[in-house]
């Protein structure tokens, strides 16, 4: 016998706490429960989400994992893959259109970071990205333009300024992501950066940042004053 959320007492039901006082409220697990819907024969549907939140370390990694790995666990087959796979897709649909939709806050960059984490985390190799933004700072268009090894990725200036060309970009953030490492710069990455800000400069682009995705960290160059983000009028 599956363990339903609607057999729950009514105070303990994930659904019913979220409308009584709001979603932030509830814990990771709780939110996933309420797309599981049910449990297992083993396990109610939030000792299930608990279970797979702890073998996976966390959400990302669980929104990341694949259909084998989620299988090895009890309750949940193909038509739960695709409830997760889902509920990872439209959370990337809504960060990237509040960019589309909202002037990208210079100084706080959470939103920002949380589209690239969901853009680039699951990445396995490292992958070079570029954001290309309108003068008001708001999203046109987003593309992983280079890929490379676990340690290293080779990429073109020339390329990179052909895109954001290409989309009437006023402004670019450049991003990419170390797999195996922590999410600090190397010489290398600041070189790269004052490159292609000079070359960005000549053609009447902005580079706005440059932010490195790692597993449990992001880096940001323009929060850190590694890059100049002054706008000229």
């Amino acid at each position: 016998m599956q363990f339903s959320i609607k057999h729950w007492p009514e105070n303990e039901r994930p659904r019913e706490r979220l409308i009584q006082h709001g979603a932030e409220s509830l814990s990771d697990a709780e939110l996933l429960a309420i797309f599981l819907r049910s449990g297992s024969q083993k396990h109610s549907a939030v000792e299930l989400a608990r279970l797979l939140i702890q073998h996976f370390g966390d959400l990302t990694q669980l929104l990341n994992a694949s259909i084998d790995e989620l299988s090895q666990f009890h309750g949940m087959g193909v038509s739960k893959f695709t409830q997760l796979m889902a509920i990872k897709e439209l959370g990337r649909r809504y960060v990237s259109m509040q960019l589309h939709q909202e002037m990208l806050q210079l100084q706080d960059s959470t939103r920002l970071m949380d589209y690239l984490r969901f853009e680039l985390l699951s990445e396995q190799q490292e992958v070079f990205a570029v954001l290309c933004l309108d003068a008001n700072l708001r999203k046109i268009h987003f593309k992983k333009l280079f890929y490379g090894s676990t340690h290293y990725c080779d990429i073109s200036i020339n390329q990179i300024l052909r895109y954001a060309i290409s989309q009437n970009a006023s402004a670019i953030v450049i991003a990419h992501n170390h797999p195996a490492a922590e999410a600090q710069p190397s010489p290398a990455d600041r070189e790269l950066t004052e490159q292609i800000q000079k070359a960005c400069a000549l053609v009447e682009i902005q580079l706005i940042d440059h932010c490195i995705i790692a597993k449990n960290t992001n880096f940001s160059f323009a929060e850190h004053q590694l890059i100049n983000t002054t706008t000229t009028g």
